[in-house]
Parts: structure tokens; sequence; C-alpha cells
């Protein structure tokens, strides 16, 4: 009898909602995204808890919790809107949004320039990088291994692993699985790494990865079958939405067997703003939902057909 299917996710930067609450709203989101493409995934992945599980760092991180008051209206209207308007196509596409997105690539290809371009919201985001980065008091190691304890959990169990990683969620759980590659003895395999909103594909993020000074099969983890990167027009985070060109040599060193880049319209707004970024629009996408509802059948060989 095969393990049941687990789903691991690492959230991001800034703080987020109580354990329970920030899952019961992820949750929300995946359900209402597998049920419009796969009810009979839908239902596989809720008829238990253990299927679905966070690893809830950013308190440790930043010592409080998020009022989830502030996003609850706004997580149910991205539920029920279900796809993306013209009105935000348009936003997301907008000449605005192009220009902001030039002037990040140019504060990557020249660091120099950071200081200088930086919005509040971007120096906020540097300060947290450069902490996690230089792991003061420890915090880096604390929060993957926050990560590898469920990640060796699933393992010892058996389980089918996708492991979701949204914006700096995606570079923790990298760090945490190459040092699983290279420092303890690859315990863990992970069958999709599901990166969403990803800042892997800055140049400034990669000389900051574990192995970057590394070549060869020393510079990846080698813990992951396949890799599916989604990144959201107009998100400033993932300012190079394609990540092939930065990892695909994984492929070619035979440490992966797949490498896809999809891109997707991100919906959800909080107060009428559009929010390309959010963990919330980008779980309940279709196209999420498909590449969940693709992995759990292929985990799931008996499931009946879906919706």
């Amino acid at each position: 009898m095969m393990s049941r299917p687990l789903i691991i996710y690492v959230p991001g930067l800034l703080p987020k909602p109580e354990p329970e609450t920030h899952r019961d709203a992820l949750l929300r989101c995946i359900l209402a995204g597998l049920e419009r493409v796969d009810g009979a995934v839908a239902d596989a992945v809720s008829s238990s808890r253990e299927s679905f599980s966070i690893v809830s760092w950013t308190y440790d991180f930043y010592g409080m919790h998020r009022d989830f008051e502030i996003d609850a209206a706004a997580v149910e209207a991205v539920i029920e809107q279900g796809e993306a308007r013209v009105k935000d196509i348009a936003e997301a596409t907008s000449l605005s949004r192009r220009l902001t997105r030039w002037v990040y690539h140019l504060g990557d290809m020249l660091p120099f320039l950071i200081p200088h371009l930086a919005s509040e919201r971007m120096e906020v985001h540097l300060r947290d990088l450069m902490r996690y980065e230089r792991n003061r008091k420890g915090i880096a190691d604390q929060i993957r291994d926050l990560l590898k304890v469920s990640l060796l959990a699933a393992a010892g169990g058996e389980r089918p692993i996708l492991l979701i990683g949204h914006s700096m969620g995606s570079v923790i759980a990298y760090d945490a699985l190459w040092e699983l590659s290279h420092e303890q003895g690859n315990p863990v395999s992970i069958d999709l790494f599901l990166t969403m909103g990803s800042p892997l594909g800055q140049r400034f993020m990669q000389r900051k990865l574990n192995g970057h000074g590394e070549s060869g099969v020393q510079r990846y983890p080698s813990n992951v079958r396949h890799w599916t990167n989604l990144s959201a027009i107009g998100d400033m985070t993932a300012i190079d939405p394609l990540l092939v060109n930065d990892f695909g040599e994984m492929k070619e060193l035979g440490l992966l067997d797949e490498f896809v880049d999809i891109q997707l319209f991100n919906y959800f707004r909080l107060d009428g703003i559009l929010n390309t970024h959010s963990e919330y629009g980008y779980l309940v996408n279709e196209k999420t939902a498909n590449t969940i509802a693709k992995w759990w059948r292929g985990q799931s060989p008996g499931l009946a057909a879906g919706a």
C-alpha cells in the first residue's frame, strides 16, 4: 500500500497569521483551486489534515503574528472570483509595472544602485533578507531546521513529498535541500519542488545561496526529481520569471528529471489594490491547482476520475 502524499508549504517574508489560522486559509485556497480542476483530488486532500502542513517560521523571525482579519475578506474574494478579470490583467501588464520591473532588473545587475532605487517595501525585504543571510543568532539555521524536521519525518514514513516554497520560502527550501544533499547524506527525496513568486532568478540572490561557490553536482541540491516554477505576471519579486536558464544545468547533470516554468495571473486584491505576489492568489490559481492535481494523481494511481 502506497503511503499518503504530503504537501509541505514554506511561506515567505513578513509576519503571518497564527499557524493554524494560516494553514486553514492556505488550504482553503488550494482546495478551491483543486475543486475547479479535479474534484477527486480536492476530496482526497481535504479528507485528512495530514495531507497538508506548513513550516511556520515567521514568528521566530519577527516575534509577532499578522492579524488574519486584515486579509480575511480578500481571501474570500479571491476564492470566489476564480479567475483573472480584464482589470486584473490590465494592471498586471501596465506600463508602470513594466517600468518598475526594468528598474528592479537594473538594480539586480548593478547592486551598487540598489540603495538609490529601492522603495520602502524593498528596503524592508532587503533588511530581512540580509538578516537571514548573515544568520544572526543562528536564525537561518533555526528556520532551515524547522523545514528539515518536517522533511525527515515525511521521508521516515516513506511519504511522497510536494514541497512548495513561496517567495523567500523558496530560498529557505533550496538552502535546506542543498544542506540535506551535501552535508547530511541526502536522507530525503522530494518528488516535486514547486516554487511560487520566487526570487531565485535574481543574481543578487543566487550569489548568496548554499553551494553558489561550487561547480557541477556540488553546486545544486541532488534530492529533487521534478521542479516546477510558477511566476505571476507583474510580480516584482519574481523579476526573472524563468528559472530554467539559471537552474537547468541540474537536468543536464542528471539531478532533475524535469524543470518547468509556468506564468500566470495572480488576481488577489487587498483593499482593492492588486497584489500579484500574494501567496493566497498563487495557491488558488488554476495553473497551481493543475500542477498539484497532476502530482497527486501520480502518487495515487487508484484515485477516481476527476471532476
